[in-house]
């Protein structure tokens, strides 16, 4: 139906928005945490050459006074410049400015180790309490060499001079940003997910509306043309007693008296009484029976009678005959009906299998669904209202039980004792 095939395509629409603004949300959120990590890089680099340059100092001035005055007053430091000592308003400059910038790193975890792998100190690492504060310390930087986190800063010459290592990891804030896609993401999939539920519960609402408009206007309708066939009949009798058609024609309108009953009983709770399903059954398969043809074989299997259920009767033999029909149908009018009922303590198992040409395991749900059909003139109602009567009605279940293409298809009604 066009109605059906539009939802769909509705469907289709929201779940390919909702991945295309994930997908832009992750895209967006990634280019940020990345962005932030390139600068946090940038400042543990900045801080390791802070942290060389403080070491080149401390050399510097452990350096003797007679090595100062006989190169006379430039030394030599660990980078292999000359520098001038004698300067000690510049060089107490640099040093502040060397502690600030140490000293300004209050959120990237460093260690810092020398050439032999000792740790020398620490900043902004988190220590348990009640734990070994050096193994912590280790174990954080063995975890940060792995991830290749990690600046080798040499001291003096490359080849020979010494060097230390600043490991680092992302600081707190950049752990948390790099979770935020994430919990952005599924945060727009159960919006995208709470919208198509309200989508299809209100479709699901719209339709319960026009099922049931429909069937107390069709029993409506239908309610004056029966009685006056009623009252046309009754006239025959009188006129025609021994009449041979008059009995058909009488169980012909009785008939449809019964199919106006089952329209008005929709979209109203019906009213439940104990009997027989074997004669429930039987009835269903007598009328359909009558009104197919001659090649469609039945074969029915039941328990011991009565198999007593609380049930509508008129209601549950429209599913049954809608199951045979459609039995018929997908075997083209030629084959075979096979009805098992069964039973355990608590359920009762209707199980209708047929000859036909069987459904794709990929559409043994979809069959329940509003306007699904393979008829070329189908409304795909059928089994949808035959589900609802079943299990809103009746709280029980159908279900394709087994089917395959070209080896026909069982149907199973379970329904409460």
């Amino acid at each position: 139906m066009k109605w059906y095939n539009n939802f769909r395509n509705i469907k289709f629409v929201l779940i390919a928005v909702a991945a295309l603004i994930a997908l832009a949300s992750l895209y967006v959120s990634n280019t940020l945490v990345n962005e932030l990590k390139r600068e946090e890089v940038k400042k543990v680099e900045l801080w390791a050459e802070a942290m060389r340059s403080l070491n080149c100092v401390e050399e510097v001035e452990t350096i003797s006074l007679e090595d100062i005055n006989a190169s006379g007053g430039n030394v030599v430091l660990g980078g292999g410049k000359n520098t001038s000592v004698t300067d000690s308003g510049s060089s107490e400059a640099e040093l502040n400015l060397l502690l600030k910038v140490l000293e300004g790193n209050n959120t990237i975890p460093v260690i810092v180790t020398d050439q032999k792998g000792t740790i020398t100190q620490h900043r902004n690492v988190v220590i348990p309490s009640g734990t070994d504060s050096l193994a912590v310390v280790m174990d954080l930087a063995s975890d940060m060499r792995r991830d290749g986190q990690i600046i080798r800063m040499y001291l003096g010459d490359e080849e020979n001079g010494e060097f230390i290592e600043v490991c680092y990891s992302d600081s707190l804030l950049l752990k948390r940003l790099s979770y935020f896609p994430y919990v952005q993401l599924a945060v727009v999939l159960l919006f995208f997910a709470v919208c198509f539920f309200a989508i299809l519960s209100s479709k699901r609402a719209e339709q319960n509306r026009v099922w049931v408009g429909l069937s107390k206007e069709t029993a409506h309708q239908l309610g004056t043309p029966i009685s006056s066939l009623m009252a046309w009949t009754e006239v025959l009798k009188e006129k025609y007693p021994s009449d041979e058609m008059l009995p058909e024609m009488e169980h012909d309108v009785a008939r449809l008296q019964r199919v106006a009953e089952r329209f008005s009983k929709i979209g109203s709770k019906p009213e439940h009484v104990a009997e027989d399903l074997v004669s429930v059954i039987e009835r269903s398969v007598e009328y359909v029976k009558r009104r197919t043809p001659s090649q469609v074989k039945y074969e029915l299997s039941f328990p011991k009678r009565p198999l007593q259920v609380r049930m509508n009767a008129p209601l549950l033999e429209w599913v049954l005959e809608n199951l045979c029909k459609n039995a018929v149908d997908a075997m083209n009018g030629e084959g075979m009906i096979r009805i098992v009922l069964s039973q355990n303590d608590d359920n009762a198992f209707v199980d209708i299998t047929d000859t036909g040409k069987g459904i794709a395991k990929s559409c043994h749900k979809r069959v329940f669904e509003p306007g699904y059909t393979t008829k070329k003139r189908g409304w795909g109602l059928g089994l949808s209202l035959a589900k609802r009567i079943v299990e809103q009605y009746h709280k029980g279940r159908i279900f394709v039980k087994s089917s395959s293409p070209g080896k026909g298809t069982t149907f199973r009604l379970e329904l409460k004792k």
